[in-house]
Order: structure tokens, then C-alpha cells, then sequence
């Protein structure tokens, strides 16, 4: 058994790798830091009888995402990880970095869960995570483009989802709604969480069982499924409002 894991260096990504690694899942590692990657190869290598490739790779750029897939084949799970945030006003944030954040947010989880999927169909097995965000449930005002990029991510998955019903599939495609994580995220997006932040490995261990189990939202801490289920009845404007004063205190 394989496993794809991108944005694998740190945080959710690289805890996915050591479960998967215990669980005895082949690993095919995939960030931009190659001597994460490499540290983190061989702290798996070392207690675990499996096979571990680690490719450094910038998934923003399209032609990557292609020739990543044209190069791992036969995989069994995949895990789209891989990406960042930022917190700002709209009119101040800098656009490079949020077209970055789109392409890698976005158009590399399109990419990859498009040719894998392909391939997993073809066979009538294998897993997809894509790893959203309760931010994918509501406006995001001060985090426009990271709100908006994770609901993409929760309303492709959950369109593929009723496709993959109807012609009464194997495969199966799974989202991880976490709230805040203690992971590398903030540093990257320029917030400070004033919410207690749940551990990354304990995340990643119920994660992996849900996903193992074929179960579609999995939304880690009775709080944030809590706070998934109000944001369908309270009107989008007080959500938006909401939201509004905690990433305020976030800058």
C-alpha cells in the first residue's frame, strides 16, 4: 500500500507520514524543504520496514503537479496537505502572495485529486483527503483568500463525493475540517490564535482512522463541529461579523 502526502515537511502533512509509516503505507513525501523531507525519511526509516521517496516540489506551478503524477503511480491514498494562508485587509494584502496561495490551494489540490482520481476509478480502489478547513464553511473578512480557497476545496470534494455515489464506487474522497492546529500555519499566514489550538498529532491519529474508516467530513474537537453546524442556520452577515473581530485579534 502507497501513500501520496503533499506539504509533508511540517505540521499535519509530516504527523500523516508517521501514522501511514506505523500503519506500514509506503510513503511518497512531497514539499518544497528537501532537508525536512530528508530528516524526515530518515527518522521513519529507521523504525519502520517501508519504502520512502521524497521529492522537493513547488506545487504552485502546474507542470509539477502533471509531472508529479506522471511520476508516482499506483498510489493508494493521497493526501492533499500542501498549502498556507495569510491575514490582512483585502486591499493590503500582496497579491503575489495570494496567487501563490490560490495556485497551491487550489489548483494543485484540483490537479492531483483529478489524475488520481482517474487512475483510482480505473482500478475501483484508493482514498483522497483533502485537508479544507472549518474556514471552508464561512466567510472569512481580514483571510478573504484563504476562507475562499478552502471552500473550494469542501465544495469540489463534496460534489465528487455525490458523482462517486451515484456510479457506486470503491473510491473514496474525504475532507479534514480542523479548527485552529499548532502547527507552521500561523508563522506563514501572520496570525496569532487566541483560541486554544488543537495537537497536530492527535489531529492527524483521528484524522487517519476516519479516513481508513471511509468517513467524509472528519472535523476534529467537539467545539469546531459545533461551530460548523451554526454556521448553516445564522445568517452569512453575522458569521461574517463574527469572524471579523476574531481575526482581528489574530494581526
Amino acid at each position: 500500500m502507497k501513500a501520496l502526502i503533499t506539504g509533508a515537511s511540517s505540521g499535519i502533512g509530516r504527523d500523516m507520514a508517521r501514522v501511514l509509516a506505523k500503519k506500514g503505507y509506503n510513503l511518497v513525501l512531497v514539499a518544497r524543504d528537501i532537508q525536512r523531507l530528508d530528516e524526515l525519511k530518515t527518522e521513519l526509516s529507521k523504525n519502520n520496514n517501508i519504502d520512502i521517496e521524497a521529492i522537493s516540489m513547488d506545487l504552485s506551478l502546474e507542470e509539477n503537479c502533471k509531472s508529479l503524477h506522471k511520476s508516482v503511480s499506483d498510489v493508494d491514498i493521497l493526501i492533499n496537505n500542501a498549502g498556507f494562508g495569510d491575514c490582512g485587509n483585502f486591499t493590503h494584502t500582496d497579491l503575489n502572495k495570494e496567487l501563490k496561495m490560490i495556485k497551491t490551494n487550489i489548483v494543485a489540490y484540483h490537479i492531483l485529486t483529478k489524475l488520481y482520481l482517474i487512475d483510482m476509478k480505473a482500478k475501483d480502489s484508493g482514498k483522497i483527503l483533502n485537508v479544507a478547513s472549518i474556514a471552508g464553511f464561512m466567510p472569512g473578512p481580514l483571510m478573504a483568500t484563504y476562507y475562499s480557497t478552502k471552500s473550494y476545496v469542501v465544495r469540489l470534494s463534496e460534489s465528487i463525493r455525490e458523482e462517486l455515489k451515484k456510479e457506486k464506487s470503491n473510491v473514496k474522497i474525504s475532507i479534514l475540517c480542523p479548527g485552529p492546529v499548532n502547527t507552521n500555519f500561523n508563522n506563514v499566514a501572520n496570525v496569532r490564535f487566541h483560541l486554544r489550538e488543537a495537537n497536530s498529532f492527535k489531529v492527524t491519529e483521528y484524522t487517519i482512522n476516519k479516513l481508513l474508516k471511509g468517513k467524509f467530513y472528519i472535523i476534529p474537537g467537539f467545539d469546531v463541529k459545533l461551530g460548523i453546524f451554526f454556521s448553516h442556520f445564522v445568517p452569512s452577515k453575522w458569521v461574517a461579523k463574527i469572524t471579523y473581530k476574531a481575526q482581528k485579534r489574530k494581526i
